[in-house]
């Protein structure tokens, strides 16, 4: 099956919003009292962002260069993740309603921002109202299809317990559903069932007929029925045919980019080996150690090694994959980047700046531009700075001038990558792209650099200034000096 992602998607600068933390606005009234600001983040408690809050910050979002947004759940639902949802048809009263996402969807797309939400299509919450059914109604409810019933509950000998007293591990046993992880709090959708499919596949028409730009769908591995997703792509396409359909899958998987589900997965694999080589082998592992994958898979890693792995990640799928995934270095459920580099804004840098210039459509998770610091969840949510400090306003300075590089060269956006040269920290990476030439080349080590490229660089490239980087230097054409934590950019 022909690979046709959205031709906008390989030029976007997304930006990842978790609507309880990035603003708060004063035109809702809040329900009671909030957390504070600028306090730790807690698993259950509510900051108070909302969508109105978002919509005034559209401006500094386009300054920095960002023309894509990715919010995290929307829909009502009790917790401030919103992945338990209650209504897939409402905005949160909280965020402030479909009124304020009206709001936010039209001024991001007055100044050309697409709009991509997060669809929770294998599980609910326990407000969902087929669930309540279910529920008050036991096997009389018309919804007790939509769920997977153990056999005692669906032949009436007990009703399921939403609420089980006791420890996680083991829960489905006493609750009578299937629910994620055993999460009673996220009853399992038996997707399967041509009612509730309908009702899901209707879902996400809906709000594509609102104007949404397309959906990253989590957990897409765990719903087990393989007609689903090529269906709902289907579905999708037929509202939207350059609708985006981002999965959350965190490993390597071809198999799902194939032009018969999504356009792009969450390329955390790709985020993984940045970090670990920008680290220059300085990381934070108590902050690793707290998210399953990284802890698994992040660890110190060489320039040879990373332009391998970034190699490896290029020819493992077709190019207009490559430039159509959903590049990251940290989202709502990692680390934040600077903890995970152990605090260096220097190593910072570097990450956001190879992130900024491999092909993909590069996400930046909110308030990494200012240097948010975080471990894993919930502390990855804190609350957006309020008063950035000079460190951060220097950073933003910098990520913005690294996005209006990458905006202004195809060859930093789009098409090929090749290890030009490899030497201990040091990496140089040639681009092209549409007859367009680049180079990056960069140092994670602690101590000056050199690296001897295998031919000379050609001329009428010229070297983009980065506000903030330690800038290396072109000695005799082919060979490249690099100070401490620095880089060179030539386009």
């Amino acid at each position: 099956m022909p690979f046709d992602p959205p031709p906008w998607v390989p030029d976007t600068v997304f930006y990842q919003v978790f609507p309880d933390r990035f603003a708060r606005s004063d035109r809702l009234a809040p329900p009671g009292e909030f957390e504070p600001w600028e306090g730790p983040p807690t698993r259950a408690g509510f900051k108070g962002g909302d969508l109105y809050g978002l919509a005034a910050r559209l401006d500094d979002l386009v300054d920095l260069g960002i023309d894509g947004l990715y919010l995290n759940p929307i829909f009502t639902a009790a917790s401030n993740h919103r992945y338990n949802t209650s209504d897939y048809r409402t905005v949160d009263p909280m965020l402030g309603g479909d009124a304020a996402f009206r709001e936010l969807l039209d001024g991001a797309h007055a100044r050309g921002m697409r709009v991509i939400l997060d669809g929770v299509f294998n599980h609910a919450g326990r407000g969902f109202g087929p669930f309540q059914g279910v529920a008050e109604n036991g096997v009389a409810s018309p919804y007790r299809d939509w769920f997977y019933l153990d056999e005692d509950v669906r032949d009436g000998r007990r009703g399921i317990d939403p609420y089980p007293v006791g420890e996680q591990s083991g829960t489905h046993e006493r609750t009578g559903f299937r629910a994620w992880w055993n999460i009673p709090a996220l009853p399992k959708l038996r997707v399967e069932h041509p009612p509730l499919r309908e009702f899901l596949f209707g879902v996400a028409e809906h709000w594509l007929r609102a104007g949404i730009d397309g959906w990253r769908l989590d957990v897409p591995a765990e719903i087990e029925d393989p007609t689903f997703w090529p269906e709902f792509r289907r579905r999708v396409r037929a509202v939207n045919a350059e609708a985006y359909l981002v999965g959350e899958v965190w490993s390597e998987a071809p198999e799902w980019l194939q032009g018969d589900r999504f356009d792009a997965l969450m390329n955390y694999p790709l985020g993984i080996a940045i970090l670990g080589y920008a680290s220059g082998g300085q990381l934070d592992q108590a902050a690793i150690d707290g998210q399953r994958d990284y802890r698994e898979s992040l660890h110190p890693i060489e320039g040879a090694a990373l332009g391998s792995r970034l190699e490896w990640l290029t020819a493992r799928y077709d190019p207009a994959v490559v430039e159509a995934q959903y590049n990251l270095i940290g989202s709502h459920d990692t680390p934040r980047a600077r903890t995970v580099l152990a605090g260096d804004l220097a190593a910072l840098r570097l990450a956001m700046l190879l992130h900024l210039t491999l092909p993909g459509a590069p996400s930046i998770y909110y308030g990494d531009e200012f240097g948010m610091e975080g471990g894993a969840d919930p502390d990855c949510r804190r609350g957006y700075p309020v008063a950035p400090d000079d460190e951060g306003l220097a950073l933003r300075s910098f990520v913005r001038a690294a996005i209006r590089a990458r905006r202004a060269h195809v060859a930093l956006r789009r098409g090929s990558v090749r290890v030009a040269a490899a030497s201990g920290q040091a990496l140089a990476l040639s681009r092209e792209a549409s007859g367009e030439q680049a180079l990056v080349a960069l140092n994670s080590g602690r101590t000056p650099a050199r690296l001897e490229l295998s031919s000379p660089i050609g001329g009428g490239l010229a070297t983009i200034e980065l506000p903030g980087v330690a800038m290396g230097q072109i000695v005799d054409g082919a060979t490249i000096e690099l100070p401490p934590q620095g880089a060179l950019v030539l386009a």
